[in-house]
């Protein structure tokens, strides 16, 4: 089927170098600005009820209103449209409907969902390190650090790392607000290791300074896809979110666009493993300056290496010869070394946790082959 950016049948023999001449170096029409609604979230009964700016026209509805809310997500705002609480004109709407600009919108309820409280659950937990103004857990793969903020009592607010601290200390930093008591740093979900949590608030910021000047040697094992060629890379290749895959973040926006931020990480080949049956792999260490989400798990992929077991980033599902797989249903990613200076002691702690059991085995699957 011929490309719809192909010239009609006919003209395929006619330049086009005029026009792309005409067009270099200018600058693409911005996009128009949404007007911002000013919503109050008190009342969780009120209805709020505006007309759609003009500048809406040609937008879907969830698209208008996720950038004409301050601070609402666009997952929310399907949620409020899927519970029949958004109107346009009366009827109830859909989350892909074209807007013209100048409909009638209502909304029935607090846009946002009402603040959330995190609560204490008995998990177990396993302690590298504790004292009077900190702590260090190894935290595994799978559990989620804190619940979103769209989260409510009943949904993804059970199980994170968050619940398990409530229950376990008597006392946590409340500088990360009531849903991120003692969270200075966070893990990916399903990246196991070390992070450091705080139990006042005078340790809590002396930590985020340190995290912001970048005076933590945090390390990290991971096993990549494919056979890496040298020894030591440094990869430099600032970070932003996806715009068309909201989940994944990038390294393919320019550096000086809105929430692109710099990261450096530092990867040491620890091992190459050839498997006839399972493929080839490289174990790294990584060594992060920064802290950027996805940060590492994006910058092997740059490199064409992505994770094993990293689905999102481009990492098969499986690995092996169809009649003989093997699978792992988290990122091959621990952080397993973590070096500072204690904020209020002053001396150095150097805390590492090693590869946990799953990894360990997986590793000595492909490796035994």
């Amino acid at each position: 089927m011929p490309s719809k950016n192909m010239l009609p049948k006919g003209q395929r023999r006619r330049t086009v170098k005029p026009e792309y001449r005409a067009t270099r170096g200018v600058e693409p029409a911005s996009p128009p600005v949404i007007p911002v609604l000013e919503m109050d979230d008190e009342a969780e009964d009120r209805i709020h009820a505006f007309t759609a700016a003009a500048e809406a026209a040609g937008l879907r509805l969830d698209q208008y209103l996720a950038q004409a809310i301050p601070d609402i997500s666009r997952a929310r705002v399907q949620l409020l449209i899927e519970h029949g609480q958004v109107r346009v004109n009366g009827q109830t709407a859909k989350a892909k409907l074209k807007l013209q600009g100048g409909e009638q919108v209502e909304i029935e309820g607090a846009p946002h969902p009402p603040p959330l409280h995190a609560f204490a659950e008995d998990i177990p937990l396993t302690l590298l390190h504790e004292d009077k103004h900190l702590a260090v857990i190894d935290k595994p793969a799978g559990m989620t650090v804190h619940a979103g903020s769209g989260a409510t009592e009943d949904e993804r607010n059970h199980g994170t790392l968050v619940n398990a601290l409530l229950h376990h200390f008597n006392k946590l930093s409340q500088v990360g607000g009531e849903l991120r008591p003692g969270i200075v740093h966070r893990l990916d979900k399903q990246t196991s290791g070390i992070i450091v949590v705080a139990k006042d608030d005078s340790t809590h910021r002396k930590l985020s300074d340190m995290f912001a000047a970048r005076e933590l040697e945090k390390t990290y094992i991971a096993l990549v896809h494919g056979r890496l060629p040298k020894d030591n890379i440094t990869v430099n290749l600032p970070i932003g979110r996806d715009l068309v895959r909201r989940t994944r973040m990038t390294t393919r926006r320019s550096a000086d666009s809105e929430g692109v931020r710099p990261a450096v990480s530092h990867i040491k080949v620890l091992k190459r493993i050839h498997s006839p049956q399972y493929g080839d792999f490289t174990l790294v260490e990584v060594r992060i300056e920064t802290g950027r989400t996805h940060q590492i798990r994006v910058h092997l992929q740059a490199l064409g290496h992505p994770v094993v077991g990293d689905t999102l980033y481009g990492a098969p599902h499986h690995v092996g010869q169809p009649l003989a797989t093997l699978s792992l249903d988290r990122n091959f990613l621990h952080a397993a070394r973590l070096v500072f200076v204690h904020p209020q002691t002053k001396k150095e702690l150097r805390i590492e946790s090693p590869l946990p059991k799953d990894l360990e085995e997986f590793l000595a699957a492909i490796d035994a082959d």
